[in-house]
């Protein structure tokens, strides 16, 4: 009996690290659909542009219908983020602004860990999305663009500003 049980605990035990190894995985090769920027203080804003095009039908606030800050978390996107914002150090002020000029459009980001959510509608008089906050800590984040209403497609410039 005790060699069965060796066997067993031997056995979850290669069972176990094999999801380990595939979660982590997972998470590591994530990929945007418009790639990854990485920041540190004292960026320009060169660094600080990307462009890309909104798409899909999948509700952004079924991943969080609020933010940090209660804001609403709305609009369609796709499941994978557009970007992925690499922080090398901490920022204490960030604005992240899209530029469609002036359709409707809206953020959703994640990060530095799965639970810190900001969101991001209309900008002052425009339609264009905007997130402007502080405290944001070294760390991965996930970007997405949506808009208002699913399946459109518009391009964007994507700017972050400290």
């Amino acid at each position: 009996m005790p060699f069965c049980r060796l066997r067993l605990q031997y056995a979850l035990g290669i069972i176990l690290a094999t999801f380990t190894i595939v979660n982590t995985s997972s998470v590591a090769a994530e990929k945007a659909n418009f790639g990854t920027v990485k920041l540190a203080p004292g960026f320009d804003q060169a660094q600080g542009t990307v462009t890309g095009y909104t798409n899909g039908a999948y509700s952004l606030s079924a991943m969080s219908n609020r933010d940090r800050h209660q804001k609403a978390c709305i609009g369609f996107g796709d499941p994978n983020p557009d970007h992925i914002l690499v922080l090398e150090k901490d920022f204490d002020n960030l604005k992240i602004l899209v530029n469609t000029g002036g359709f409707d459009t809206t953020l959703f980001i994640q990060g530095p860990d799965e639970k810190t959510i900001r969101c991001g509608d209309d900008t002052g008089k425009s339609k264009d999305a905007s997130v402007s906050d502080r405290d944001w800590k070294q760390g991965i984040y996930r970007i997405w663009v949506g808009t208002f209403d699913p399946g459109v497609k518009r391009n964007y410039t994507l700017t972050i500003q400290p």
